[in-house]
């Protein structure tokens, strides 16, 4: 019977040996992670407040930016203070609770995604039947099974992962707990099971993206006929950057998790990881907010209603 040893810690990579070069790497991270805590907070915030975008496109935008907080707020903090405290420890509990909580927010993200692109096929292709296909009951229906779809992913994967023996080494080649590096870690032959979850996972993945490929081919279809360049325009503004977040998602997700892993760490599973983990989280406020007028109009009138607070809460303390 082999020798295993119980794992109560993992070591996860760091970036550098060098503290000047930790030091970078902490404030790279600090200034992209509030960035992304910045842009989707005034995300949600907006929406919430201004009755104008209570319609179901922002409804699920919303959704959408509380998804990406938790999945950024899951893996970068504990690597920039591994970083700030030169260490590369994460508990054991620790890694159970990364891998399940970053595989709960990114499949009901794609799932987010998934919806949106139904959304606006609704919407433009559809127009006369939205308000009946898109209802409250509808809406909130769907979004309960994306954060199940989620939770239920989440869950196989995180249960798959952590029944196996982790008998190699408590080594993790990346910045948090993946499940390709913990794969490695553990016995040959015994992590069948979860390969077999991982591609059905992939399976679902090319899944949504074939249905939002289809979904926006029947967009530009109709777009196309539309005669107004402003309405043309407006249409490609919004269906464009969601295919480009969808796409560079999806491709850096499958590198990650279909590539043979590397005994030793590899730049390119480095960067795969920082472009489905970290890029998508940072850039989703700009592409589906900021560059929206209904967003910015909204954004706007809130900056105008804190600025009068203030100047009341002045003058009332003078």
């Amino acid at each position: 019977m082999p020798n295993w040893t119980t794992v109560t810690e993992f070591l996860l990579l760091g970036f550098s040996d060098t503290r000047q070069l930790q030091i970078l790497h902490f404030v790279i991270f600090l200034a992209v992670y509030l960035a992304a805590l910045v842009g989707n907070l005034l995300v949600i915030t907006v929406i919430t407040t201004d009755h104008h975008l209570h319609s179901p496109m922002y409804y699920f935008l919303a959704n959408l930016s509380i998804l990406d907080l938790g999945s950024i707020s899951v893996i970068v903090p504990k690597s920039m203070a591994n970083s700030l405290l030169n260490t590369r420890t994460i508990s054991y509990a620790g890694c159970v609770a990364q891998v399940f909580l970053f595989f709960l927010f990114c499949a009901a993200d794609l799932a987010f995604l998934t919806i949106m692109a139904y959304d606006r096929y609704v919407a433009i292709c559809k127009p006369l039947h939205y308000e009946v296909v898109m209802n409250r009951r509808a809406c909130v229906q769907m979004a309960a099974g994306a954060w199940a779809a989620g939770a239920i992913n989440s869950a196989l994967h995180t249960g798959n992962t952590f029944s196996l023996p982790f008998c190699h080494s408590n080594i993790i080649n990346q910045f948090f707990c993946e499940v390709p590096q913990l794969l490695k870690l553990s016995s040959p032959g015994t992590y069948r099971r979860e390969l077999a979850a991982v591609a059905f996972s992939v399976f679902l993945a090319l899944g949504c993206f074939v249905f939002i490929i289809v979904s926006y081919v029947q967009i530009f279809t109709a777009v196309w006929s539309i005669p107004s360049e402003q309405g043309r325009q407006k249409s490609f503004s919004t269906c464009i950057p969601h295919l480009i977040v969808v796409s560079l998602f999806l491709s850096t997700t499958s590198i990650a998790y279909t590539k043979p892993v590397s005994d030793s760490p590899s730049p390119l599973d480095l960067l795969a990881a920082v472009m489905y983990s970290v890029v998508p989280p940072l850039m989703n406020p700009v592409i589906y907010s900021m560059r929206n007028r209904e967003i910015q109009a909204a954004l706007r009138k809130l900056l105008h209603r804190l600025i009068r607070s203030k100047n009341n809460m002045s003058i009332f303390l003078s």
